[in-house]
């Protein structure tokens, strides 16, 4: 059966250059000083090392659907789409919405190929995470296959922990809660719910053991349990890659224990979770590949430098020109997950 190769990216800040035309007047205030030397030939380059990884995954050929999140506006995905395509030969489009809630105003999308997939418009969301301050969205969108599969995937981009992982917990814990409602609505509003494919995807900023993964957003490492379900949980993949062997996609021996490194300290953020039919091969239009879920990475990638963790090539606190490493490419690792056509084509 067909296969399709499913990846979410953290692609670390991806503004326009320091003048970019098309950029919102409180962003350009908000992000003036860390913006100040992002020259066009820096932005140039940090788009050829996306570039460079995206061709790179799924064998060489390039993910049949991508989620990333940390970019700036429509403006800057069409130039990464434009390089994506000459240098896979794919013709990606683009799902996206403006998230102007964000303090620096930073989208969630997905680069899709429109050969494999149509995207109806009607059935795309920016969900928000509302709190008492502003916060980022959740993107979701179906993705139907000629043959009329669909698969939802929901692009997440949680609340940092900024102030500290405990005082900003309960941001989380609200967006974890806001993904776990949109499942529940998800399967309330498709002909057979409990048949429907979703899969969300993206940067939680918290690990798969935290209480907003857990709990509020319903996800859990046991498969058994989600396969016994009746209600809407997902499986969470990330548990298969804590101990991930890098060798299969890194060309190394190394480990990789973590999506983000800080303080060289791994932490798994970037994470995969699927809903129960998924994991059910006699009646779903997609399921799991097992034993494909795990971290992306070309080898000049890793940095030796930082317990095995990604080379940075995002925005520093001001400056850019002097303190941009060109030779990096985002401080988080893609991930991704195989998916197989099942028997069902209806859900």
């Amino acid at each position: 059966m067909p296969q399709h190769h499913i990846a979410f990216w953290n692609v670390e800040n991806l503004f326009g250059p320091e003048n970019h035309p098309p950029r919102i007047d409180w962003v350009a205030k908000a992000m003036g000083s860390d913006l100040r030397g992002w020259t066009k030939a820096l932005y140039d380059i940090k788009q050829d090392q996306l570039t460079k990884v995206i061709a790179a995954m799924n064998g060489g050929a390039g993910p049949d659907i991508l989620g990333l999140c940390e970019v700036e506006d429509r403006a800057v995905l069409d130039d990464l789409v434009a390089r994506v395509n000459a240098a896979t030969g794919r013709s990606y489009g683009v799902v996206h919405a403006d998230n102007l809630k964000d303090k620096r105003g930073i989208d969630t999308a997905f680069l899709f190929d429109e050969t494999r997939y149509s995207v109806d418009p009607k059935l795309v969301f920016s969900h928000f995470v509302i709190r008492r301050t502003g916060t980022r969205d959740i993107l979701q969108a179906t993705f139907k296959t000629p043959e009329g599969r669909q698969l939802v995937c929901l692009a997440n981009h949680w609340p940092s922990r900024s102030g500290g992982a405990l005082e900003s917990a309960g941001f989380r814990s609200t967006a974890g809660e806001t993904l776990a409602y949109w499942h529940g609505r998800i399967r309330e509003e498709a002909a057979d719910g409990k048949r429907a494919c979703v899969i969300a995807m993206g940067d939680l900023n918290d690990d798969p053991w935290d209480a907003s993964v857990r709990f509020n957003a319903n996800s859990t490492r046991e498969r058994g349990d989600v396969e016994r379900s009746q209600s809407p949980r997902f499986y969470n993949l990330s548990w298969e890659y804590l101990e991930w062997q890098s060798q299969t996609r890194t060309g190394s021996d190394r480990m990789l224990n973590g999506t983000l490194y800080y303080n060289n300290d791994g932490n798994v953020f970037d994470q995969i979770l699927v809903s129960r039919p998924m994991l059910d091969t006699r009646d779903a239009a997609f399921k799991l590949v097992d034993g494909t879920a795990g971290p992306e990475a070309i080898p000049d990638m890793v940095s030796h430098r930082s317990s095995e963790g990604a080379i940075r090539f995002g925005l520093p606190k001001g400056n850019a020109d002097k303190n941009v490493d060109t030779s990096g490419y985002s401080d988080h690792f893609p991930v991704s997950v195989t998916l197989e056509e099942g028997p069902d084509t209806a859900v």
